[in-house]
């Protein structure tokens, strides 16, 4: 999957100081590229002190922080199967099926995170995490992990940070629906500086400003509906990169226009695709 780049790592950029924090966007499959990143990380000897992330950041983040080296992550990219994670909710495409909370089953997900995260929960993780999820009734973005909600286990915060509306049915906690935290939050740049980060790697695995429209078309409503969906984080992470005034930042933005939020065939570009981004981003700022 990762090819070896047959070059030594870039130097360690010094900017990002002594308490770096990693913020992993969401983007469905697209976030996949996070393993890459993670991999040009390590080889770089950033030691992240905390990690904040939303969505499939919320997993890959939850993942990093209890342990797995970039190896583990890309065997488990590697092997991750559509039916591991998409099954139709049937009663959806029948009579009335318009009020089905979701187009997916949720219990396949939830599963398949729990095959993965660490069976300690929060206790398990080595460094702090902290992920986010949207109250469906009101809107407010509500963290989860040390520092902020622990009354919530790891299985049930990173669900409801990869509850996409429509696509899966919302996280229920506490009698509280939750959704997708990229709903507000896409890229959670902020929330790594307000905890304390010097520098902040911020990973940007969303899709970018256009699409093509017989691909989005093709996939019927669920194309229509994640491109809606992109079109609004999009306008967000754009308007948080270029207005950002935080502490340094390494920005980094994979090469994933045209792609899907579940474009399974793609699993091992995505995966080598935030490798190479994360290593020129490192380059870059080394150079600097």
């Amino acid at each position: 999957m990762i090819q070896d780049s047959g070059s030594r790592p870039p130097a360690l950029p010094r900017s990002l100081g002594l308490r770096p924090w990693l913020c992993l966007g969401g983007g469905g499959l697209k976030g996949l590229a996070h393993v890459g990143a993670w991999r040009a990380l390590s080889e770089a000897g950033i030691e992240v002190q905390g990690i904040v992330g939303t969505s499939i950041g919320a997993l890959v983040g939850a993942l990093i922080a209890g342990g797995s080296d970039w190896q583990e992550l890309a065997a488990g990219a590697e092997e991750l199967k559509k039916e591991d994670i998409v099954r139709l909710n049937r009663r959806a495409v029948l009579i009335n099926g318009i009020k089905q909370p979701s187009v997916f089953r949720g219990t396949p997900l939830r599963e398949y995170f729990e095959r993965l995260l660490p069976s300690g929960g929060w206790d398990d993780l080595s460094i702090p995490l902290q992920v986010n999820a949207v109250e469906l009734e009101n809107g407010r973005t509500v963290w989860f992990g040390p520092g902020a909600r622990t009354d919530v286990s790891l299985l049930d915060a990173v669900y409801a940070s990869a509850a996409l509306p429509v696509l899966y049915p919302p996280a229920m906690i506490g009698g509280v629906a939750f959704v997708d935290g990229g709903a507000e939050h896409p890229l959670p740049l902020e929330r790594a500086a307000a905890l304390g980060a010097t520098g902040v790697v911020g990973i940007d695995v969303g899709s970018g400003e256009s699409g093509n429209t017989d691909e989005i078309m093709a996939q019927g409503m669920i194309g229509v509906h994640s491109r809606i969906f992109s079109i609004m984080t999009y306008r967000r992470r754009r308007e948080l990169v270029t207005g950002w005034n935080g502490p340094p930042l390494l920005y980094v933005r994979p090469r994933l226009e045209g792609y899907g939020t579940f474009n399974f065939d793609s699993i091992g570009y995505f995966v080598d695709e935030g490798y190479r981004a994360t290593r020129e981003a490192l380059d870059q700022m080394g150079r600097a």
